[in-house]
């Protein structure tokens, strides 16, 4: 099964970004298949006039239509998700995230901004029609250390949480193969 990575941060390295890796990391050994949208990547200009010609959104918006499951990682400013990743979720079609599991991941400053994803982000996510929406996880600068010789280090608890957000959505995603009929499920090619 197929999972897009989207990352919303504007910084190039961020927290976000490594916790989105690593998550990444932890579904590939469980089999999946990850590919990865960083939205800062994208044309600034065509982000911004919703230019829906240009190719690398043409390129973007067809890796979410083709994913199984979509993973968004955003920082939190203000008690809400980033700019950048508001532009590009408001490229996507009303039925954008149509029978995708969605696993909505964000990092902040201070526990005090923890339900921005509940009640910013989760309800952008089901207007767009997503399947299922799992429990999100949200982590503080702290809870992250890098380490540039050993990487990413998670605290016991967001350790915890990772693991089971990854897990459920794994298991959600071989559970929905299971009910997918034959004819859409995609057949290896003949040699």
């Amino acid at each position: 099964m197929s999972v897009l990575l989207i990352g919303g941060s504007p910084a190039p390295t961020s927290s976000g970004a490594r916790l989105l890796h690593h998550i990444g990391e932890r579904l590939a050994s469980h089999g999946h298949q990850c590919s990865r949208l960083q939205v800062r990547d994208l044309p600034a200009g065509a982000l911004l006039h919703a230019d829906f010609a240009d190719p690398a959104i043409v390129r973007a918006l067809a890796l979410v239509a083709a994913a199984d499951a979509v993973v968004v990682a955003t920082p939190v400013y203000k008690a809400a998700y980033s700019g950048i990743l508001k532009a590009f979720l408001d490229l996507l079609p009303q039925d954008g995230l149509e029978g995708k599991l969605v696993l909505p991941i964000a990092t902040g400053g201070s526990q005090s901004h923890m339900l921005a994803l509940d009640y910013a982000l989760r309800p952008v996510l089901a207007s767009l029609s997503a399947r299922f929406i799992l429990p999100s996880i949200y982590t503080t600068s702290d809870q992250l250390r890098w380490h540039a010789e050993h990487g990413l280090s998670l605290d016991e608890a967001i350790a915890v949480r990772v693991a089971r957000g990854v897990e459920q959505l794994s298991s959600e995603l071989f559970s929905l193969a299971l009910r997918r009929p034959a004819s859409l499920t995609p057949q290896p090619a003949l040699a």
